[in-house]
């Protein structure tokens, strides 16, 4: 039997990463919704997609991706789904041609508030008292914010 170097032993394991956790975190969470976007017919990015124009409905595809951290050429065949659905409409910018705006239907309002009782599932499922929830939420919130920031930086590595 050999002993293991130093390296060895100091060598991270896959449970020692930040970004495994979140990754994984994020399957898990996938997992319990699951269920709930199938009663509504959605997957993930259609229903925040939904929830993000509830907010404020008539956005640009533009301002609707960079909101979503999604690309605009993910957004689109997605909003033609959405669209396809009658959730949504779309249509082009009268002060911009290039621009296309994007609005909930009636349909589209009925599915968002059709969903909000779901939120109570994955609450649940969490574990987490609402306080524990925030906290978690806001320092979620911050990392990615943070990771954001540093990718826009060069990286430096100290070799």
């Amino acid at each position: 039997m050999t002993k293991k170097s130093a390296t060895d032993r100091d060598t991270a394991k896959l449970g020692d990463f930040m970004c495994f956790a979140i990754y994984s975190t994020n399957l898990a969470y996938s997992r319990v919704y699951r269920p709930v976007l199938e009663k509504l017919g959605l997957t993930y990015p259609q229903y925040v997609t939904i929830i993000c124009l509830w907010e404020e409905d008539d956005q640009t595809v533009k301002g609707l991706s960079e909101k979503l951290f999604l690309e605009p050429s993910t957004m689109t065949p997605m909003l033609k789904r959405l669209e396809a659905m009658g959730l949504l409409r779309r249509e082009r910018d009268s002060n911009d041609e290039r621009s296309v705006r994007v609005s909930l239907t009636d349909a589209g309002r009925a599915l968002r508030e059709k969903g909000l009782p779901y939120r109570a599932v994955t609450g649940k499922a969490a574990g987490l008292s609402p306080e524990e929830f925030r906290v978690l939420q806001k320092a979620i919130v911050n990392l990615r914010g943070n990771l954001i920031k540093a990718s826009e930086e060069p990286v430096q590595l100290d070799t």
